[in-house]
């Protein structure tokens, strides 16, 4: 009886065992296998990564703007290390910096003229519109929809496409004129905003500049004045008054000549329209 019993124990522990304890057994041996080969093989063909890269990165300005074309910081230092890009892609980085990088790269230097982004026109409120828009949406989705709002085919929309993608809250509607501004004491010309605005008429100029134009109107003066009030109409009293010729109407639009430029501000004095800013 003792035996019969004891051999019934023995049957239903090993069903017990094969049904639920063996297969148990099997996957965590089975896992801990797998286990050691991926770390085995993560090693083997692990692709190394170049020290440089992260150094570059370390001396990036790490805005992850996106201005330099890249997908952050990261990608831009290894697209820089394998010769890809260039350093005068990123904007926000200091001269230091660069100069750094370009030391561990084994490059020469560049040294770049400072630059701030710039919002080419003034029209806003000045500016007549195409009809009445009322609803949602930023100054992309706007003109995907109807081409833009204003009567102006590069007038400024006003609604905060650029503002929503700067990362330096440097740039922004002014809600007095309805258009946008750049707070030049804030922008590092990462680019964001450059690449962002679907008018185009956001643009860099030296940070070191004294008066810009706030148009970007190519047409005859005498259809820009049907619907913008501080349109460029290309006068030419500006390029009359320049003392130092540094100002010219091209293409029915002035424009100026930074390198000739003093920054007197006799132009922005002169222009019968204002749409000469002072910086």
């Amino acid at each position: 009886m003792v035996m019969i019993f004891a051999a019934e124990e023995y049957t239903g522990f090993m069903k017990i065992f094969m049904t639920y304890l063996l297969p148990v057994i099997i996957i965590m041996a089975i896992a801990g296998i797998l286990a050691f080969l991926l770390a085995f093989l993560g090693q083997k063909l692990a692709v190394k990564r170049d020290e440089k890269i992260d150094v570059i990165k370390s001396l990036l300005a790490g805005a992850n703007c996106g201005g330099c074309g890249y997908a952050g910081c990261d990608a831009f230092a290894e697209a820089l290390n394998k010769g890809e890009a260039k350093m005068s892609q990123c904007k926000p980085t200091t001269p230091e910096n660069k100069a750094l990088i370009s030391n561990v790269l084994g490059i020469a230097n560049v040294v770049e003229e400072p630059m701030v982004a710039c919002v080419k026109c003034g029209g806003g409120h000045n500016c007549l519109d195409k009809g009445g828009y009322v609803g949602y949406g930023d100054c992309e989705s706007v003109d995907m929809l109807s081409g833009g709002t204003k009567a102006c085919p590069v007038g400024c929309m006003g609604l905060n496409t650029c503002s929503t993608v700067c990362g330096y809250n440097a740039v922004g509607v002014n809600r007095e004129n309805g258009c946008s501004e750049v707070d030049f004491s804030k922008c590092v010309a990462c680019g964001a905003c450059v690449k962002a605005c679907p008018q185009r008429i956001i643009s860099f100029i030296p940070q070191k500049a004294k008066v810009y134009v706030a148009c970007s109107n190519n047409e005859p003066g005498k259809e820009v004045n049907k619907y913008c009030k501080v349109g460029c109409i290309g006068c030419g009293i500006c390029q009359r008054n320049c003392p130092n010729d540094a100002i010219h109407v091209v293409d029915n639009l002035a424009v100026i000549d930074y390198a000739k430029c003093t920054g007197c501000g006799i132009c922005a004095e002169k222009c019968p329209k204002k749409t000469i800013h002072l910086k």
